[in-house]
């Protein structure tokens, strides 16, 4: 890793750029991290031949696409905290290549998983611990079909395939010992689910860590990214699903706030009456697209004691590819005649369920239609909210120490995290990430163990005060 520490124009035609944009439709999506990158993404080829000196080498190549490369490498990295297994990670990407890599056979063999997990196994009567971490890998394979359904043969399967993961979660945390205290935290009309972990129940004072999710991630994922580490150190986690997330996206249909300050003050309130919280403790973390939600909130919540982007975040919309980002126009009928007059039209199958699985968290409509297996007709109203979580002139408010992460081969936020750190008037470390131990790529998904130690050592020697 590096360390580093410090107080619209004549051009190809529309059908040309749009297949530009579907021969690397698969970088535009990515799995619990988030988003899709500012550089064009790499072709299709290019990621194929995965040579040695290419970002997945060798047994880090599972897909030739790299969208659903990512994903997959994301659950075999899990398998590190108990929220995956490589054996069962590898045999379903074998059943997958060997049937024909696409969104109908990735959703298919992963959802089979996770059924497969959530009954007992044939010999034998499991224990509390099996149960446990079953539920947990099964919640694990439901996210990983839940990725890709929109663009599989049930699209309107999306809710139910979200309800069977969020009930193999809610199983894992019924068994933990102790149960993570549930509740609903107040939130405009639609209250926030959360999860408050403890280490055990003797009500100590301890700090905090509150975990905030990405774009399209599910809880299971912050276990990866926090929870597990957080308690293997004595420390609380809050686990929570914000506007545009989980059961507030899936289920209430509550898309994304460019305030996110307004999510977490009511989740600090919460903890902040607990007598088990030290709230001069009370950490804030993001990862993905939410190294630019936690942020936002940190620069106007001023009882968060520390903050980490993972990565740093200032601009999401440069994450959509600038075939995609020169639509919008500040004339909402004249953005809307193109995409649905000249864009849709032109969009291959793939390239439409990419589009629609990224604009879901940020339109309700969209999500809708594309259930019904539709293309969604306002595209304005999404992408003006996308481009409305810019935080590059907020950045300057945050006044706690902040750690920035940046990953080698980021290929989602290529260049932001730096960015961020130069904006930053807080204190501020930036850490980056490498392939020297496998660490590369956004959320270093091969390596999450490696993220938690990083991030957690640099909290506890900021909030211990050396």
């Amino acid at each position: 890793m590096t360390y580093v520490s410090a107080d619209p124009a004549s051009g190809p035609t529309r059908r040309a750029t749009l297949a530009g944009l579907v021969g690397g439709a698969g970088a535009v999506l990515t799995a619990g991290c988030t988003a899709p990158g500012s550089a064009p993404a790499p072709t299709r080829t290019a990621w194929a031949a995965a040579s040695a000196g290419g970002p997945t080498p060798g047994a880090m190549t599972l897909f030739k696409d790299p969208g659903f490369n990512f994903n997959g490498l994301l659950a075999l990295g899990a398998a590190g905290y108990g929220a995956g297994e490589v054996g069962e990670v590898l045999t379903a990407v074998n059943t997958v290549n060997k049937a024909g890599l696409s969104a109908q056979s990735y959703t298919e063999t992963f959802r089979k998983l996770g059924d497969q997990l959530r009954v007992p196994p044939r010999d034998g009567t499991p224990g509390t611990q099996t149960t446990r971490f079953r539920a947990l890998r099964a919640a694990q394979y439901y996210a990983q079909a839940l990725f890709f359904v929109l663009g599989s043969d049930t699209p309107g399967s999306e809710e139910q395939l979200y309800r069977a993961g969020r009930d193999a979660w809610d199983r894992f945390c019924e068994l933990c010992d102790p149960a993570p205290v549930t509740a609903h935290v107040p939130y405009g009309k639609t209250p926030l689910p959360v999860w408050f972990f403890r280490p055990d129940d003797s009500r100590e004072r301890r700090p905090t860590v509150i975990l905030t999710n990405g774009s399209d991630g599910q809880n299971v994922d912050m276990w990866t990214y926090g929870v597990a580490a957080a308690l293997q150190r004595g420390w609380n986690a809050l686990v929570y699903d914000g506007p545009g997330q989980g059961q507030l996206l899936f289920v209430d249909q509550v898309v994304f706030t460019p305030r996110w300050e307004s999510v977490v003050t009511p989740l600090v309130d919460w903890l902040s009456a607990r007598s088990d919280v030290d709230t001069g403790k009370i950490a804030l973390t993001g990862l993905s697209m939410a190294g630019d939600l936690a942020p936002r909130a940190a620069a106007f919540e001023h009882r968060i004691a520390a903050l980490v982007a993972m990565p740093g975040v200032l601009q999401p919309w440069l994450g959509f590819p600038p075939e995609i980002r020169q639509i919008l126009t500040p004339d909402k009928e004249k953005t809307n005649n193109t995409w649905n007059n000249e864009v849709v039209p032109e969009l291959p199958p793939s390239a439409a369920a990419t589009l629609k699985k990224r604009f879901e968290p940020f339109s309700a409509p969209a999500m809708l239609a594309a259930r019904k297996g539709r293309m969604f007709t306002d595209f304005y109203t999404p992408a003006t909210l996308i481009k409305s979580l810019d935080i590059t002139d907020v950045v300057g408010r945050i006044k706690m120490p902040t750690l920035v992460l940046d990953y080698e081969d980021e290929q989602f936020y290529p260049g932001q995290p730096r960015r961020m750190f130069d904006k930053l008037t807080a204190p501020k470390d930036y850490v980056k990430l490498t392939a020297a131990t496998g660490a590369q790529l956004h959320c270093s998904p091969m390596a999450p163990q490696q993220h938690c130690e990083v991030v957690f050592d640099w909290l506890q020697e900021n909030l211990s005060g050396g």
